[in-house]
């Protein structure tokens, strides 16, 4: 860091197995990727190259050269392995990943309906080969899913070899985790933390008011995904309580200047912490 600041959360170091950032890429050029890699590289622990734009963005091969030269791994988007299942082209994908020299794969369900049984036979099969990441939930708006299937889900993934189950948003934040407004389905997130250790999830959660949730929920290291690259720093200045909306969350008020304490502390009438 550029300089010196207290009573900030402290970060896993990378490589890291809890607190991802795992930054959502649509579609970037080259020059858009190695400008990204310039702020977000230290902040970025893993790159979704989102639904199928593996297949038409040029440059593939070069694209992903240039994200391992900086030692973040990449992984195409669970989309394009569900259109290769609905094809009957499971060997092309396994083919496709060596090909590409993928260490990664993620096994969905979100746009097909898929056996849950056969789900995770593909993740036994690919964990063989690859880390999977698995994900959970519907891109389906009106189709809602139980809490208890999430869990029954998540678990039974895990435990076909999947390294962290995924908990579906889409790249908009309004389906699946979250109600059509963005709002998050806070229920069904605490009951899966019943169940499901915290540090095996990585919750897709675009929107800042979702991010901002479940740092405050689960502290600076949660795991969170489908972040725009444009929004990585900010990101983790969240996660640091350097931004308005975490400002004062992680602070200890005791060691604070004492004009900013709780009137309850000093005796003196209270000072609203500056936001910012």
């Amino acid at each position: 860091m550029n300089y010196d600041l207290s009573q900030l959360p402290e970060r896993t170091p990378k490589p890291r197995e809890q607190g991802y950032t795992m930054m959502m890429d649509k579609g970037m050029s080259l020059r858009e990727v190695e400008d990204f890699l310039e702020v977000g590289a230290a902040y970025t622990d893993i790159v979704k190259l989102g639904w199928a734009t593996s297949y038409v963005v040029p440059n593939l091969k070069r694209k992903l050269e240039i994200y391992r030269a900086a030692d973040i791994p990449v992984y195409f988007g669970g989309t394009l392995f569900e259109a290769f299942i609905i094809r009957n082209q499971f060997d092309d994908y396994r083919r496709l990943l060596d090909t590409y020299g993928m260490e990664y794969a993620e096994v969905s369900d979100g746009s097909i309906d898929l056996d849950h049984e056969h789900k995770c036979e593909y993740i036994r099969e690919l964990s063989k080969a690859v880390r999977v990441l698995s994900e959970v939930g519907s891109k389906d708006a009106e189709k809602i899913i139980p809490p208890y299937k999430w869990i029954a889900q998540m678990e039974a993934e895990l435990a076909a070899g999947a390294i962290k189950v995924i908990g579906e948003a889409r790249e908009g934040g309004n389906v699946g985790l979250f109600r059509s407004t963005g709002e998050v389905r806070s229920g069904l997130v605490e009951e899966i933390l019943t169940k499901i250790p915290s540090e095996k999830i990585l919750w897709e959660a675009p929107q800042k008011a979702q991010q901002v949730w479940f740092i405050k929920l689960l502290g600076a290291n949660v795991n969170l995904g489908n972040i725009a690259p444009n929004e990585v720093v900010s990101l983790e200045t969240i996660r640091l309580g350097l931004r308005g909306d975490t400002f004062s969350h992680f602070l200890d008020m005791d060691a604070v200047d004492p004009m900013f304490r709780p009137a309850a502390k000093t005796g003196k009438p209270g000072t609203s912490m500056p936001r910012g």
